[in-house]
């Protein structure tokens, strides 16, 4: 569904938390913690999968319907490197499944359900990330025959054609994207659409690149991972750019470091997972390129 909201140049205190969602679309949009809504929550207790007392397990937190990074049939490319690192410690991957909202983290990691979330800002700072796994962007997405290659902000075409951005849904927490659009009063053509998307579907978060494909916005602007599994799955021929330059000034970065995270104070367990990120880099790279994921 397309919401019409129009992104606003905000004051300082906005931008500053504008920095802190910018990540937000990795799929942890409940990082802000007080500033999201719990719309779409399933159940009051998280819903955990126990392992077999012989085995060990690695237990995962995860959101059971967020393509592409997990979902319950374990589908996303976190799942599939949530258990490579898992046969690796002859252990089986044990979830605690809970939608990525509001009090996440507090109900499953904080709450020792899980002892691991596949995906966090490597500058996280509600768990102990460890190194860095991927790097990817925003995107400029558009169709292929439209031969559009936008790849800046500040391509003069950005205030006639029609662009698709991803909001938070906050007036606060606008998408970095969002707020580059508003500062060079690109507001008027611009579609948003909610990051969550409508958690009934299989693929909440589709509706942007849908969007692109059937011709209802020019262009749009996406976090790269979403962009480039969704991408895939279209009739039509995407492109896929990332955003230049990686940092808009003063400071509203567009490019980030994804981590695992574990609790604070689990320094054991983040070194485990640091030393398989290092082994298992080339496998994880795969898997990456399996989803479409544009990597910087």
């Amino acid at each position: 569904m397309i919401e019409n909201q129009k992104p606003e140049v905000r004051n300082q205190k906005g931008l500053q938390t504008a920095r802190a969602c910018a990540v937000l679309l990795s799929g942890f949009w409940f990082l802000v913690s007080g500033l999201l809504t719990d719309c779409h929550q399933r159940a009051a207790t998280p819903l955990a999968e126990t392992a077999a007392p012989t085995q060990r397990a690695l237990r995962v937190c995860a959101d059971p319907n967020n393509l592409p990074y997990s979902n319950q049939k374990q589908q996303g490319f976190e799942n599939e490197i949530a258990s490579l690192i898992a046969h690796d410690m002859n252990a089986r991957v044990a979830y605690t499944w809970w939608p990525q909202r509001r009090g996440f983290v507090r109900q499953t990691l904080r709450h020792g359900d899980c002892d691991v979330i596949m995906g966090i800002p490597s500058n996280f700072d509600q768990a102990l990330p460890t190194q860095s796994y991927y790097r990817s962007s925003y995107v400029f997405v558009s169709r292929t025959d439209r031969h559009l290659r936008i790849t800046s902000f500040d391509d003069p075409r950005l205030k006639k054609l029609k662009v698709g951005v991803q909001m938070i849904g906050n007036d606060h927490v606008n998408s970095p994207p969002a707020h580059a659009l508003a500062n060079r009063g690109i507001i008027d053509n611009v579609a948003g659409y909610t990051v969550y998307g409508d958690y009934r579907s299989q693929e909440p978060g589709r509706d942007i690149i849908d969007a692109v494909a059937k011709g209802d916005v020019d262009v749009a602007v996406v976090w790269g991972p979403q962009a480039g599994y969704f991408a895939r799955q279209e009739k039509v021929a995407l492109d896929i750019v990332p955003v230049s330059p990686q940092i808009d000034l003063p400071f509203l970065p567009f490019v980030f470091d994804i981590s695992m995270g574990v609790r604070r104070g689990d320094n054991a367990l983040r070194d485990q997972l640091d030393h398989e990120i290092e082994k298992r880099r080339p496998d994880i790279e795969r898997i990456l390129d399996q989803y479409g994921v544009p990597r910087v």
